[in-house]
């Protein structure tokens, strides 16, 4: 027969084996995005000699919010490039790939150029990412499949584990050895969620 019996789809613990993935890629999403974002602002108003930009402590606030902002309008975009040109499971992962070259931008393009160019590309690819992955989960359940709601709780733990644990590692590694270390790790833990992607697709 054409048709699958749910019941003989791979699974990890009872639920989808698509789970596994998007679980690890939103965790490593959400590791690079908060994670940034917390050693951000400081960069962008401590001192040049203290190895931010210095730029006044207002403006630097303003980039912040702008940025935060750009985000969640960006997932409009997302959502259209999934519906009329690439699917979701395609947005999700060239999502996770501009994250990742955002992140790049800003650890080793100096000044405001590589803020620019970092903060654009990780709000577009974010957008993108946040719009689909969701969604993509909802397809592995039919509709009623009891398993759903657990589901989307392990997904979501995935989520704040990733912005718990993001910021202490760039905070640590801006602290000890410089902002852009700190950016660096943003973009190896995006690299590392979408390594897991491929591999488990």
């Amino acid at each position: 027969m054409a048709t699958h019996d749910l019941h003989d789809q791979r699974t990890v613990f009872g639920h989808p084996i698509g789970l596994t993935n998007l679980f690890g890629v939103e965790l490593w999403e959400r590791f690079s995005f908060y994670g940034m974002l917390t050693i951000l602002g400081y960069y962008l108003y401590y001192s040049v000699t203290d190895g931010g930009l210095g730029l006044p402590q207002t403006t630097a606030t303003g980039i912040v919010g702008a940025y935060g902002g750009l985000v969640y309008l960006s997932t409009v975009l997302g959502g259209w490039v999934a519906d009329r040109l690439l699917g979701m499971e395609r947005t999700v992962f060239y999502g996770g790939v501009v994250v990742m070259l955002g992140h790049i931008a800003l650890a080793i393009l100096p000044g405001l150029a590589g803020v620019g160019a970092g903060l654009v590309l990780v709000a577009l690819g974010s957008g993108a990412l946040k719009a689909n992955a969701s969604s993509l989960l909802g397809t592995l359940y039919a509709k009623g499949d009891p398993r759903a709601d657990g589901g989307f709780t392990l997904f979501y733990l995935g989520i704040n584990l990733g912005a718990f644990i993001g910021p202490l590692i760039t905070g640590l590694l801006q602290t000890r050895i410089g902002f852009h270390y700190g950016f660096g790790a943003a973009a190896i833990g995006m690299a590392l969620g979408l390594i897991q992607y491929v591999v488990f697709r």
